[in-house]
């Protein structure tokens, strides 16, 4: 009798007619589009980056009125601002600026994140003119009406109540606060709290944006089919009597709330699942370490061959999805790995991810982890420019981040350069599995699974994140 477990199985056939599979060729050179920098009299900073392959054009603003700037007790102002920009000029209320928009083929958005807030414009470049002149509107001489900031604010509030219902969010909300130290700005949602947004006004808006746009405090990005010289002229005639030099900025407290590793659930009765966050206080988007980071966080967490999710995901099933991730800020945002998993099996996940972060600082990547991870990110890096909007959009981070000005065309480059040893010095370094705190939002039935796991003290919280037990 043959023993079937020595058979042996013809080869399978080659699509190729029994050609060897071609190599992958060499990367092809990537080169981001020329820029170039000029300063107007008033301190309007321009960065222009001509780029005439589509007769777009897109201009972005990128002023120092972030999230972080918000005065104490007035938290989510400056989100407050961004939006309310595009309510109205001077000159055309909110109605009459959405139908000059639209007339000119136009899109322009405002908006804030942590470090920055953002105007953006893109149009035909044929429109250039004119609809630059709207934009500088928008940008330094708004109306403000009292009505519609109103709306606006309490929309915001209507989304606070919403995202509290919702698990992800409150886990979102509930991480950031018991990762960072009372007080801190980074503690609080980046748009504000109810409390904080029910106390603004129209006058905080007026003043805010008074303080903050200026043109001392504002840097002009503009890509697409346009000259460098024709982009000053512009800038000149819409913006040369813009006035204001820049306002200090705060330091923002970036400081852990503990140093030690804490459990925090959140009770929520009626969920069927739990959603996990664990992380703690991470690093300054300004780092030497930056690009060992990356790579290390994309081996982690980063992409969907990565080991959280291979392992959650595909090894145990507990879940569809899990990842991890570096929050880039000037000051140093959180670092976290996320998921969400049915409640019975919350323990089992987080234990899980605990393993893979230790696992992560222990012991070297392998060769094949390491190339798929700068294989992709070095793949993926040039067509994230192929639009005016994106090559405006990284000139504004390049501007923000105070990035050298060979940052994109070094890009793939230093990510190709990234080591087995650089990985595993970025996680010995900037994963801290003593200060993890480990947030769950879910069923409090899960509560004696998580005192069993060992991870550190458990505290129970209600939604709004009052401590009960």
């Amino acid at each position: 009798m043959s023993d079937a477990t020595n058979s042996t199985l013809p080869a399978p056939r080659s699509p190729l007619g029994g050609l060897p599979r071609p190599e992958p060729g060499a990367p092809r050179p990537y080169h981001f589009p020329r820029f170039e920098r000029r300063t107007l009299p008033n301190g309007l900073r321009l960065v222009v980056a001509p780029a005439h392959k589509l007769p777009v054009v897109t201009v972005a603003a990128v002023v120092r009125a972030g999230a972080s700037s918000d005065p104490e007790g007035r938290e989510g102002l400056a989100s407050l601002t961004a939006r309310a920009l595009t309510e109205g000029t001077a000159s055309l209320d909110a109605v009459a600026l959405t139908r000059t928009v639209e007339r000119l083929g136009a899109a322009v958005d405002a908006g804030a994140d942590w470090d920055a807030a953002f105007v953006s414009l893109t149009t035909l470049a044929s429109r250039l003119p004119e609809a630059f002149r709207l934009f500088a509107d928008v940008l330094a001489d708004p109306a403000f009406p009292e009505r519609e900031v109103e709306r606006l604010k309490q929309e915001r509030i209507a989304d606070i109540l919403q995202l509290r219902t919702e698990p992800r969010g409150l886990a979102d909300e509930m991480f950031a606060r018991f990762v960072y130290a009372p007080g801190s700005r980074y503690g609080r949602p980046e748009a504000g709290d109810e409390r904080s947004v029910s106390s603004l006004g129209r006058d905080d808006v007026a003043r805010f944006h008074a303080e903050r746009y200026v043109p001392g405090a504002t840097t002009l990005v503009v890509a697409g089919d346009v000259t460098v010289d024709d982009a000053e002229r512009l800038a000149r005639e819409a913006l040369g009597g813009w006035t204001g030099d820049a306002p200090s900025m705060p330091r923002v407290d970036d400081r852990p709330a503990a140093r030690e590793r804490r459990v925090h659930l959140v009770t929520k009765a009626d969920a069927p699942q739990s959603e996990l966050r664990v992380g703690h206080v991470g690093v300054p988007r300004v780092t030497p370490d930056y690009f060992g980071i990356v790579v290390m966080n994309a081996i982690l967490g980063g992409l969907f061959n990565s080991r959280v999710n291979m392992n959650l995901r595909e090894e145990h099933a507990y879940t569809y999805g899990a990842g991890s991730g570096f929050d880039w800020r000037l000051a140093a945002g959180p670092f976290d790995v996320s998921s969400a998993v049915q409640s019975d099996v919350t323990s089992a996940a987080l234990g899980e991810i605990l393993k893979e972060i230790d696992r992560m600082r222990a012991e070297p990547v392998s060769p094949s982890e390491l190339s798929l991870a700068t294989s992709y990110l070095d793949g993926v890096f040039p067509i994230r420019y192929e639009t005016t909007a994106a090559i405006a959009s990284a000139l504004s981070n390049l501007t923000i981040y105070g990035l050298p000005e060979d940052y994109f065309d070094t890009y793939r480059d230093r990510i190709r350069g990234v080591t087995a040893a650089d990985v595993q010095a970025a996680a010995v370094k900037y994963l801290k599995p003593d200060e993890l705190q480990l947030v769950v939002v879910g069923n409090p039935s899960v509560r004696p699974d998580l005192e069993s796991l060992g991870a550190g003290p458990v505290t129970v919280y209600d939604a709004e994140g009052k401590a009960i037990g």
